[in-house]
């Protein structure tokens, strides 16, 4: 496993672009809350280091991961204004293929909202064989990925920004 033994989630606050003022958006599934609650705090802890203030972020929840795209969509439709959204999930390999069916189309899903609303729209679903692995990557021994996904939102954010400037 690439992963093993790595802490992925370590970035360099000095490296964040100026994120002040940033309007940043979460949508967080409520299926295995232990996890994908992690992976929130994560995210906000990134957003608060890079100094956005509480007043410029909306957290949505939905159901599960199937629901993130028209979580996702429905929170840029509600908030024009935000400038980037993390779609936070995870789901678990069971006995049935619906695993296959809820991944596949919580990816596509996210990224039509991204490229339909042309903001980044980070995909930050944790798809694990077990409970074991989701622990190890929303704040165990692999880090936690919400962190990751925060900080290549704020990046991507910048980016689109400075393109616009161009």
């Amino acid at each position: 496993m690439a992963t093993a033994g790595k802490n992925l989630s370590a970035y360099d606050l000095g490296n964040l672009p100026n994120s002040a003022h940033f309007r940043v958006g979460i949508v967080v599934s409520r299926w295995n809350p232990d996890i994908t609650f992690a992976l929130r705090d994560g995210a906000l802890e990134v957003f608060r280091a890079a100094g956005i203030p509480e007043a410029s972020q909306r957290i949505v929840e939905v159901p599960g991961a199937f629901e993130l795209p028209l979580g996702a969509a429905s929170l840029l439709d509600a908030h024009p204004e935000l400038d980037g959204v993390v779609c936070i999930g995870n789901v678990i390999r069971g006995e049935t293929a619906h695993f296959d069916y809820v991944c596949a189309g919580a990816a596509d899903g996210i990224q039509r909202v991204a490229l339909d609303h042309k903001k980044p729209v980070m995909f930050c679903v944790l798809t694990d064989e077990n409970k074991a692995q989701s622990i190890a990557r929303s704040g165990g021994e692999h880090g936690n990925k919400g962190v990751e996904c925060a900080v290549a939102c704020l990046e991507m954010i910048a980016l689109q920004q400075a393109l616009q400037t161009a």
